[in-house]
């Protein structure tokens, strides 16, 4: 155990080497350079400007203490992922399998684009649709998470952030993490499924050391400004097809218009679908966190405790509120 607990740590610090994790170093480079465009173009309405360095480490961002819990649950969460739940996730090739035997039963066992020679537009394709599985699966996820009760306890905490800072996406409570790492292994079971029946088994993807090209390319425009105060916005085209940093902000707000808005990752085509989308045109000043009314997650036990609680809350007053014909007999 011992092991296991110094490799989990050892493979924390690897999170600046892999393009698949939001940290990679890639990605932090283009926030950076970024956070330099928006600084100047803001810094002639600054009156008694500190610079660019205080501008994006103001430490009563990076040590508040809603940033400090971000921190923690970023450890904590992947020794959680690690000993408790890693072998029960949803893994890709078994779902790709039944899948592809599955449209092959239905439809037979020749593929059905055998006649596409193309390599290059094979490749485009199944990149294409990884990107497209995996980015409408993270927004009906996302969307479940607000709109079912249950879930949304638990997604609270990655909502009770007061401040946002880049490690605010792995603000989350290890339940919703476990939904969306079962998510992915569903997402990229069904792409390789449909794309092995379409193509053959010959399937490769394009990317940019090891990463979607379409998700890196996304990511190196600024997605970790996302969760930070740095107002990167894409103006009203692009964002009606696209999640700026800005957006997502947006959807962290605790003011009332923009409750349960913006749910989108990378595209902004799911929230025009389910008529949740707002440019981020016309929008200031952000207040982030929870209503007035819903406390903030302080500790790590609460943040892990507290939605468990809430959730057998909610249980025992739906009992109560049970008419009396429905109660189950002693």
């Amino acid at each position: 155990m011992l092991e296991q607990f110094k490799s989990e740590l050892i493979e924390l610090g690897r999170y600046l080497l892999d393009p698949n994790k939001r940290l990679f170093l890639g990605y932090i480079a283009g926030a950076l350079i970024f956070a330099l465009w928006v600084y100047i173009a803001q810094q002639r309405k600054v009156k008694n400007d500190k610079g660019f360095f205080y501008y994006l480490f103001n430490p009563k961002v990076w040590l508040h203490k809603s940033a400090v819990l971000d921190y923690q649950l970023f450890i904590v969460n992947r020794l959680v992922r690690a000993f408790l739940w890693a072998p029960l996730i949803l893994t890709m090739v078994p779902i790709a399998m039944g899948l592809s035997d599955a449209l092959e039963w239905t439809f037979g066992q020749k593929q059905l684009l055998t006649g596409i020679e193309n390599d290059a537009i094979v490749i485009f394709v199944f990149t294409l649709v990884l990107f497209l599985f995996d980015d409408f699966t993270r927004f009906l996820l996302h969307y479940l998470l607000h709109k079912v009760p249950f879930l949304w306890e638990f997604h609270k905490v990655h909502h009770s952030a007061l401040v946002l800072t880049p490690m605010t996406v792995y603000r989350s409570h290890p339940l919703e993490s476990f939904l969306y790492a079962c998510r992915m292994g569903l997402a990229q079971g069904c792409a390789v499924g449909v794309c092995y029946f379409l193509f053959g088994p010959t399937l490769s993807m394009a990317d940019i050391l090891g990463a979607n090209v379409f998700i890196f390319l996304f990511n190196v425009m600024g997605s970790n400004l996302r969760h930070s105060h740095v107002k990167w916005r894409w103006g009203d085209t692009l964002e009606k097809w696209f999640i700026s940093p800005v957006q997502h902000q947006i959807h962290h707000s605790r003011q009332v218009q923009f409750h349960d808005k913006n749910f989108g990752t990378a595209l902004a085509i799911w929230d025009r679908l389910f008529g949740t989308l707002v440019l981020s045109g016309k929008t200031r000043f952000l207040l982030f966190g929870l209503d007035k009314k819903e406390p903030s997650h302080k500790s790590l036990l609460d943040a892990y405790a507290r939605p468990f609680i809430a959730c057998k809350n909610r249980l025992l007053s739906r009992k109560t509120r049970l008419p009396l014909s429905a109660k189950i007999p002693e």
